[in-house]
């Protein structure tokens, strides 16, 4: 896990919550983002604004592919960092999601696909958006739509692994697709109601319908201390963290 927590980072700018001011490094939480270790290569979920913390931080080696859950900014800030993978591995990066996700990509980044000078250099990506299950490095990845407030973006199941960050609702044909997942990685941004994300109860009960083996917590706010939860977590539930590493076998 690269980064655990919400948009604003935690600690948070000008915050002097006890959270914000914590010894607990399970508190110190970057922008969200996962790396996936396969036997063929490495995949990011998301390129957060805090990637370059991260990759120096946890020793990133390589970027084999992206997936990409949707286009906010603390979802896709660091794509430029994929630059010096492009350098160093000589290759372009293949990114995954929707349809309407890369297209905001495009936007966004537009100078890298744009012809001009490159002064320092362009990320050279390519863009495939997926709706059905696609093959990446040798497995099959499985989309999950679900709803971030108003606004769908997409979860992902790698065989019996699972991750969906900003959700506020699951339909019911994804819970479908989340049948038979053994590790969860589940979006809990704090105690208190929110339009656009899970509570820590709603992302519990989320998990509870899915029936995973093991859940961790990410996407998650100052609000939250890690190490005294002000709700009771269920057997098999915990906030994950910075740097937690997950076998999933």
């Amino acid at each position: 896990m690269l980064g655990s927590g919400t948009s604003s980072g935690v600690p948070t700018i000008g915050c002097h919550c006890a959270v914000c001011t914590s010894n607990d490094p399970r508190n110190v939480r970057l922008r969200p983002s996962l790396r996936l270790d396969l036997d063929e290569g490495v995949l990011l979920v998301d390129t957060s604004t805090d990637l370059r913390q991260q990759a120096l931080t946890y020793g990133l080696p390589r970027v084999d592919g992206v997936l990409y859950t949707h286009a906010h900014a603390d979802h896709v800030f660091g794509l430029d960092e994929l630059r010096i993978f492009n350098y160093r591995q000589g290759i372009e990066i293949p990114c995954f999601g929707s349809a309407a996700t890369l297209e905001q990509i495009r936007r966004t980044f537009a100078y890298a696909f744009e012809p001009g000078q490159e002064g320092g250099g362009k990320p050279r990506i390519v863009l495939h958006p997926v709706a059905e299950s696609f093959s990446v490095l040798g497995l099959e990845v499985q989309p999950v739509p679900v709803w971030h407030g108003r606004l769908e973006v997409l979860g992902y199941r790698l065989g019996t692994f699972a991750y969906i960050t900003d959700c506020s609702a699951i339909p019911e044909s994804s819970f479908a697709r989340l049948e038979g997942v053994e590790t969860l990685i589940l979006g809990a941004l704090r105690y208190r109601p929110h339009s656009t994300h899970f509570t820590v109860e709603e992302a519990i009960a989320a998990a509870r319908r899915i029936g995973a083996r093991r859940t961790y917590f990410t996407h998650i706010s100052h609000e939250i201390d890690h190490g005294r939860p002000a709700v009771e977590l269920p057997d098999g539930v915990e906030f994950g963290y910075d740097g937690l590493q997950i076998d999933v076998g």
